[in-house]
């Protein structure tokens, strides 16, 4: 299931067999978003209705996601208007005012210990987890 909204910024791919409920994958990627710089402060997201068609899902589970979103300071919806992007950045830590307290380097860094965990559990190696990532993707 996918979507892109209308400045083709955001793109949602859900995976029902990934065990992430699709709310938490919804938040998940408009966090990622955010911090990728391809959403900014001001950006509308998708509506509630229209999201829900395109993905096919249930509108209740969108709603969700947006009022997690909401109730973290990430978005803030204006009734009538839409639901937009606010200044708070996502994955805030102790030390946010840091400047050296990156949440999107902490995410990233997440991201990859655990990847790197998976494949050491799997015996891939070093070298040949960069042929597999070099050859996976060309386009990068």
């Amino acid at each position: 299931m996918n979507s892109t909204n209308a400045q083709g910024t955001i793109h949602f791919s859900l995976d029902a067999a990934s065990g992430v409920p699709v709310y938490r994958q919804i938040i998940q990627q408009i966090e990622y978003a955010i911090l990728s710089g391809r959403i900014q402060t001001g950006d509308r997201l998708p509506t509630i209705r229209s999201l829900a068609v395109t993905l096919k899902i249930n509108p209740n589970t969108i709603a969700k996601a947006y009022g997690e979103l909401e109730i973290r300071g990430i978005v803030s919806t204006q009734v009538g208007s839409g639901t937009y992007i606010s200044d708070q950045k996502p994955l805030r830590g102790g030390g946010a005012e840091d400047p050296a307290e990156d949440p999107r380097k902490r995410k990233i860094e997440e991201l990859l210990g655990r990847f790197i965990q998976e494949m050491k559990n799997l015996g891939v190696g070093k070298q040949e987890l960069i042929t597999y990532i070099e050859a996976y993707d060309k386009s990068w």
